[in-house]
């Protein structure tokens, strides 16, 4: 799907990409237990968004939150210290069992006893230690750390099956990244309300990458399919994201974006695995690495590892059949990427504001105007930002305070 965040980490503690700053956030204080078993201590059933535990990551001031930004993201909007947590709760995977999912949950240290909802979903990562839950480093963290001290309680999921999650990440699949955002929000409420404080019911959705998309779904859930019965959607900003699926697996296929092949067999082995798209990995990839691709692919690999294994090129990694099937989709295939290639097609009653950069060499900025022509065409009033000449990592810090100054608007927030 979009960026596995290849290429675009060095010198972190896991030596990916996948963001860069070494810094220690905060103290590990007091572990919050909730019940594992399939019932609480009222004797009620286990809900999504249940939670199981919730840890103490960071107590940041506002200072000590703007030197973790300084040099990777405008700083200039932070307000407020912030603390954050590490939560695991209750959600479903792909084919709608029970499981478990993990997080981070900032929270302002202001006063307000009532807080604005953000969910940031976060962009393409093979390694499950990559998020913005345990990875002080990660442009995930610093995100909603940014939000946080702009005064709102933030959920930042890490999607099924990475973080602390149970099972595999079922990349980029809609039943579970709509369940394990919602789920996210409930049990981000529950934390919350447990400090002391509440919630607004108005939830400002934005993601990066894979979370554009991710983004438009949870948004649509929230306002169309009644996902939860406390919160509502308030606005939509999406960064940076593969609207139109198909063209971006076809763009893989073809190399036409870089390290392509990494992209393209992280889809290939997440969705045979969620859907079944080939019988055996002889099939896809070519020779030797068909005896071990998909084993590098288990979410405990790191980026660096998947490059130093792998070539970076489709046309060296797969055979020419299954590229061809990639251009020309046909079947469970063309079945599943047809829900992802519209997750603009509706009506979003709230502010949209799509943000991309013109540098992008991983999403091309086409997919931003393949989502606008989608809004057009349902009536949607929207806007369209482009960042600047900015790579894809750079595009999403060049959006993010632009997103918190379009948050801020009369129309967004209230």
């Amino acid at each position: 799907m979009t960026s596995p965040r290849i290429g675009t980490r060095t010198g972190t503690r896991t030596g990916t990409h996948m963001l860069a700053v070494a810094a220690l956030l905060g103290s590990a204080a007091a572990l919050l237990t909730a019940p594992a078993s399939a019932a609480d201590v009222r004797g009620r059933p286990s809900q999504g968004g249940d939670v199981v535990s919730a840890e103490q990551v960071a107590e940041l001031t506002a200072a000590e939150v703007s030197g973790l930004l300084q040099g990777r993201i405008d700083s200039s909007q932070v307000h407020y210290g912030v603390t954050a947590y590490r939560v695991v709760y209750r959600t479903t995977n792909s084919s709608g069992a029970p499981t478990t999912a993990s997080q981070l949950v900032a929270l302002p240290r202001s006063t307000a006893h009532r807080l604005p909802a953000v969910s940031w979903l976060h962009g393409t990562t093979v390694y499950r230690k990559d998020v913005a839950s345990e990875d002080p480093a990660s442009d995930d963290r610093l995100a909603a750390l940014l939000f946080a001290s702009t005064g709102r309680a933030v959920s930042a999921p890490d999607y099924v099956g990475l973080g602390e999650g149970e099972g595999f990440h079922p990349y980029g699949d809609p039943r579970a990244t709509v369940a394990a955002s919602v789920d996210g929000l409930r049990a981000t409420r529950t934390l919350t309300h447990r400090k002391g404080r509440e919630m607004e019911r108005k939830v400002q959705v934005s993601g990066f990458s894979q979370g554009g998309p991710a983004a438009m779904l949870v948004g649509r859930a929230l306002q169309d399919e009644g996902a939860d019965r406390y919160f509502r959607l308030g606005a939509l900003a999406p960064v940076s994201g593969p609207f139109d699926l198909t063209a971006f697996e076809t763009a893989a296929a073809d190399d036409r974006i870089e390290k392509s092949g990494l992209y393209l067999a992280y889809f290939a082995t997440a969705w045979n695995k969620a859907y079944g798209l080939y019988r055996s990995p002889s099939d896809v990839f070519k020779d030797p690495y068909d005896k071990h691709v998909e084993g590098l692919f288990d979410g405990y690999h790191t980026t660096d590892e998947l490059v130093g294994q792998l070539p970076s090129k489709a046309a060296d990694l797969f055979t020419e059949g299954f590229l061809d099937k990639i251009r020309h989709p046909s079947g469970v295939l063309k079945e599943r990427l047809r829900p992802m290639d519209h997750t603009c097609d509706w009506r979003p009653d709230v502010p949209v504001d799509i943000f991309h950069g013109k540098g992008d060499k991983d999403v091309d900025i086409s997919h931003a105007g393949y989502c606008a022509d989608q809004l057009t065409r349902n009536g949607v009033a929207h806007r369209f930002t482009d960042v600047g000449d900015y790579d894809h990592t750079g595009s999403m810090r060049q959006a993010l305070p632009r997103i918190i100054r379009f948050f801020d608007e009369p129309a967004s927030n209230g």
